[in-house]
C-alpha cells in the first residue's frame, strides 16, 4: 500500500505551516525544536484542555490555541502533528486528513493494524501523506549504524539482540495511566524505537514468536499532583520476542517495565564483527564495533544531526516541498504496528505469527543534513 508518498509535491512554497494537537508531556520536546527549525512554522496548538493549549502557545509564541477545530480550519496549516494519547491517534489523524492536512503522529500509528490501514488508505485517496514517530532513527547514532552495516563493516548480518527494561514510567511520569492501557505498555510505547531501528538496519520482519506477562495488576503514581494514586494495569508489562527478518537474520528482544535494573541495548552480529548500536530512544552515540580477534570494543564515528524530536516532521515537510518520499513514513509505522500486533497474538496463542506487511529501508540522510539551515525559501 502506498501512503501518497509524493502527494503534495510542489504544493505551496516557503516554510511548511504546522499545527500540534496534544499539549501533554511530550509536546515541549517537539515545540523546542519545531519553533526553531526555519523550514516549518508552528501556527497552532490544540488540546482537549484548551487552557493547556493556550499556556503552551504563549510559552512558544504560537499564534493560535484552542480545540481541534481551531487549528484544522487554519488554511495556512499544511501538516498536523498528532501528539495525543494512543487511543486518540486514529480519530485525530482521520480528522486532519478530512480537513485536507498531511499528518505526522506519535507512536504507535494506531491501536491496531486495521485502523492503521484505514488511515493510510484514506491519505492515499486524498493525495495526502502520513508520517509517524519514532524519528530517532534519523539521528546521528542510528544513521551511522546503518551506514556501518550497509558498508559491510560487520560482514553479513546474522542476528540482533535488543533489551529495553526498567521499573516502569510511573516513578517519574505525572500521568502514567495511559502507558499501561491498550496501545502502550513496554511493547507499544518503547518497542517502536527498537523495532524501527531494527527494520532500518536489517530490513522488514517476516514472522515472530513471543511470551508475555503482567507482573502486577495495579501500580502507584510516584510523582506530581497524583503521587500515591493507584491505577489498573491493562497490558503485559514484560514481553520477550523472537523475530525472523525477510533477509533470514533473527533477533531476540525483551521489552519490560518489570525490572528494577534499567538497561537499554541493541547489538547486531555479523559474520565478521558485532556492532553495539546507540540507544534508539536517543539521537546520538556511542557506536562501537568488535571484530573477530579484537580484545575490546572500538568506537566508530557518529555523524549527522542530534537535534532531537521533530526531525521526522521537518524531514517530512522538506520532502513535501521537494515532491520526494519522506523517511519516517506511514508504511514503516504500519509495519512496526503489525509486528507488535503479531507479537501480542503470538504470546496469547503460543505459536509463531506471520507479519503480513513489509517496509522498505529508508535511504540514509546526508551527513551534512542540517535541520537549522533554511532550505525552503
Amino acid at each position: 500500500m502506498s501512503t501518497g508518498a509524493v502527494a503534495g509535491a510542489g504544493a505551496g512554497n516557503g516554510p511548511v505551516g504546522v499545527a500540534l494537537v496534544g499539549a501533554g508531556n511530550i509536546s515541549a520536546q517537539y515545540l523546542n525544536n519545531l519553533t526553531r527549525f526555519p523550514d516549518v512554522r508552528v501556527l497552532g496548538i490544540a488540546d482537549l484542555d484548551e487552557t493547556r493549549a493556550v499556556t503552551a502557545a504563549r510559552a512558544y509564541g504560537v499564534p493560535v490555541a484552542g480545540g481541534l477545530d481551531s487549528v484544522l480550519t487554519l488554511p495556512e496549516v499544511e501538516l498536523v502533528v498528532n501528539l495525543t494519547t494512543p487511543a486518540a491517534h486514529a480519530a485525530v489523524a482521520a480528522a486532519a486528513l478530512s480537513a485536507g492536512k498531511h499528518v505526522y503522529g506519535e507512536k504507535p500509528l494506531t491501536l491496531d493494524p486495521a485502523e492503521g490501514e484505514k488511515i493510510l488508505a484514506d491519505a492515499e485517496a486524498r493525495g495526502l501523506r502520513v508520517g509517524n514517530a519514532p524519528d530517532t532513527f534519523l539521528g546521528a547514532g542510528i544513521q551511522s549504524a546503518i551506514r556501518a552495516v550497509d558498508a559491510g563493516l560487520i560482514g553479513t548480518p546474522v542476528a540482533a539482540a535488543t533489551v529495553i527494561q526498567g521499573p516502569g514510567p510511573e516513578s517519574w511520569h505525572p500521568g502514567p495511566e495511559f502507558l499501561y492501557q491498550r496501545g502502550a505498555g513496554p511493547l507499544f510505547d518503547i518497542g517502536p524505537y527498537y523495532l524501527t531501528a531494527l527494520v532500518s538496519l536489517l530490513g522488514p520482519m517476516a514472522k515472530v514468536a513471543a511470551t508475555a506477562r503482567r507482573a502486577r495488576e495495579r501500580r502507584v503514581i510516584g510523582s506530581g499532583p497524583k503521587a500515591g494514586t493507584e491505577f489498573a494495569v491493562e497490558v503485559p508489562t514484560h514481553v520477550t520476542a523472537l523475530i525472523e527478518f525477510a533477509s533470514g537474520a533473527g533477533a531476540a528482544s525483551t521489552f519490560s517495565f518489570d525490572s528494577p535494573v534499567a538497561r537499554r541495548m541493541i547489538e547486531i552480529t555479523g559474520t565478521d564483527a558485532t556492532l553495539s548500536v546507540p540507544d534508539p530512544n536517543t539521537f546520538g552515540g556511542p557506536l562501537c564495533i568488535r571484530a573477530v580477534g579484537d580484545e575490546d570494543w572500538r568506537e566508530l564515528p557518529v555523524e549527522g544531526t542530534q537535534a532531537g524530536r521533530g526531525l521526522g516532521v521537518l524531514e517530512m515537510a522538506r520532502a513535501i516541498r521537494a515532491g520526494v518520499p519522506h523517511r519516517a513514513a506511514g508504511t514503516l509505522a504500519l509495519h512496526v504496528l503489525e509486528v507488535m500486533a503479531a507479537i501480542t497474538e503470538s504470546a496469547r496463542e503460543g505459536a509463531f505469527r506471520a507479519v503480513g506487511s513489509t517496509a522498505d529501508k529508508a535511504p540514509v540522510l546526508p551527513v551534512d543534513w542540517d535541520p537549522f539551515a533554511a532550505t525552503l525559501v
